[in-house]
C-alpha cells in the first residue's frame, strides 16, 4: 500500500484537518500521480456538509477534490498512454463497468453499473473508499486518467477538469459555433469558463448576471455583451434572440425568463443545481419547439477532447491559488461568490 497524506472532515460541521491514509499498490495498468494542485468545486462542499444526505450522503472522513492535475511518478508494468515525468489530470470519476451500453459509448459518467467517483465512492471491488485530491498522491487506471500538455499554468488546468467539462460539452451538443447566439448566466466558476469556450467556439457571448459590477470582467473574458438581470425590462429587448443558454447558477433563481429569450429551435441548458425545484409551464417549451435539458460533466474521451481543445486556445481557468490551512476560508468565500473565479490548492 502507499502511504499518502491528505486533509479531511470527519463529520459535518467539522473543519479540514491533516488525514494520514492509503492508496492502493500500483497495477499493471495505473499509474501513480504526485498532485500538485486541486481544484475547489462547489460540489466539495456540498459533501463536506453533508447538504446531499437525501440523493448521495457523505461518508466521513471525507477527502474531497476532483480537479486534480500532477505529475506522474510511477507506472505499472502495462501503461502505454503515460510515462514517468508526464502530467496528468484526473476528474469527477476514476473508474466504472467498462462493459455497459453507456461505457461503450465513452459515457462512462452514466454507467449503467454507476461510475466510480473520484472521492466519497467505492471502488468496483465493493469494499475500497475513494479520497480525493485533497492529497499528495493518487493511484488511478491510465483508462481513467488525462494527458494534460506541458505548460507553465498548471493551476489553471485544474478546474477544466471539472468546471471546463461542465460546460465544454453541452456547447459542443447543441452545436455552438459562429453564427450562434449563446447566453451564459451567472458569472462564477462554471461562468467564466463558459465564456471563454463559447468564444473559442466562434459564438457571441452575452452574459446575464444580477452582478453590475461584474461587466468589466466579463468583457475581459470574451463576453460580447453583459446584461443585469435584476431589471426584467433588460431581457425584454432580447426576447426570441438567442440559440442556446447555459444556466450555471446554483442559487434559487427562477428559469422562464431565460426560456422566453430561445429562438424557435432554441435550447437551454441546466449545468448548477439550485436546492429548489424549478417550475416551468409546458406551453413556454411547445411555442417554439424549445428544449430545456440537464448535463453532466463528460465521458474520458469527451473530456480529453476539451483539455486538447483549451490547450489550442489557450484557456485555462482563472484562479487563486491558496495553501491547505485556507480550505475553510475558501469554502465561505465561495458560498459568498467571493472569488475570481476559482480556488485552487497547492498540493505540492
Amino acid at each position: 500500500m502507499i502511504e499518502t497524506k491528505g486533509y479531511a472532515v470527519r463529520e459535518a460541521g467539522s473543519d479540514f484537518a491533516p488525514f494520514n491514509f492509503e492508496r492502493r499498490d500500483i497495477g499493471p495498468n495505473d499509474i501513480l500521480i504526485e498532485i500538485v494542485y486541486a481544484g475547489i468545486c462547489h460540489s466539495d462542499i456540498h459533501q463536506a456538509k453533508d447538504e446531499w444526505h437525501d440523493t448521495m450522503p457523505t461518508t466521513y472522513p471525507l477527502v474531497p477534490g476532483h480537479e486534480i492535475v500532477g505529475r506522474v511518478s510511477q507506472i505499472g508494468s502495462d501503461v502505454t498512454k503515460f510515462k514517468v515525468g508526464d502530467i496528468a489530470g484526473i476528474g469527477c470519476f476514476v473508474d466504472s463497468c467498462r462493459e455497459c451500453v453507456n461505457c461503450s459509448r465513452g459515457l462512462q459518467q452514466f454507467c449503467v453499473q454507476g461510475a466510480v467517483f473520484t472521492y466519497n465512492g467505492v471502488e468496483r471491488d465493493g469494499v475500497t473508499r475513494t479520497y480525493g485530491g485533497y492529497s499528495n498522491k493518487y493511484v488511478i487506471d491510465e483508462s481513467y486518467a488525462l494527458k494534460v500538455k506541458p505548460m507553465d499554468d498548471l493551476k489553471g488546468v485544474a478546474p477544466l477538469l471539472c468546471a471546463g467539462i461542465t460546460t465544454y460539452s453541452p456547447l459542443k451538443r447543441f452545436n455552438v459555433g459562429p453564427g450562434k447566439k449563446v447566453g451564459i448566466v451567472g458569472l462564477g466558476g462554471l461562468g467564466h469558463m463558459g465564456v471563454k469556450i463559447a468564444k473559442a467556439m466562434g459564438a457571441d457571448v452575452t452574459i446575464f448576471s444580477t452582478s453590475e459590477s461584474k461587466a468589466a470582467d466579463a468583457k475581459s473574458l470574451g463576453a460580447d455583451h453583459f446584461v443585469v438581470t435584476k431589471d426584467p425590462a433588460n431581457l425584454t429587448p432580447l426576447t426570441g434572440t438567442f440559440d442556446m443558454i447555459l444556466d450555471t447558477v446554483s442559487a434559487d433563481h427562477d428559469v422562464n425568463p431565460y426560456i422566453a429569450l430561445l429562438g424557435v429551435g432554441g435550447a437551454m441548458v441546466v449545468v448548477g443545481v439550485p436546492e429548489k425545484a424549478n417550475t416551468v409551464h409546458s406551453l413556454s417549451l411547445i411555442f417554439g419547439n424549445k428544449v430545456l435539458a440537464g448535463s453532466l460533466i463528460g465521458g474520458i474521451p469527451e473530456t480529453q477532447e476539451m483539455l486538447d481543445f483549451c490547450a489550442e486556445h489557450n484557456i485555462v481557468s482563472d484562479v487563486e491559488v491558496i495553501s491547505p490551512d485556507y480550505i475553510p476560508e475558501a469554502y465561505d468565500r465561495t458560498v459568498k461568490s467571493d472569488v475570481r473565479y476559482r480556488f485552487v490548492i497547492d498540493m505540492a
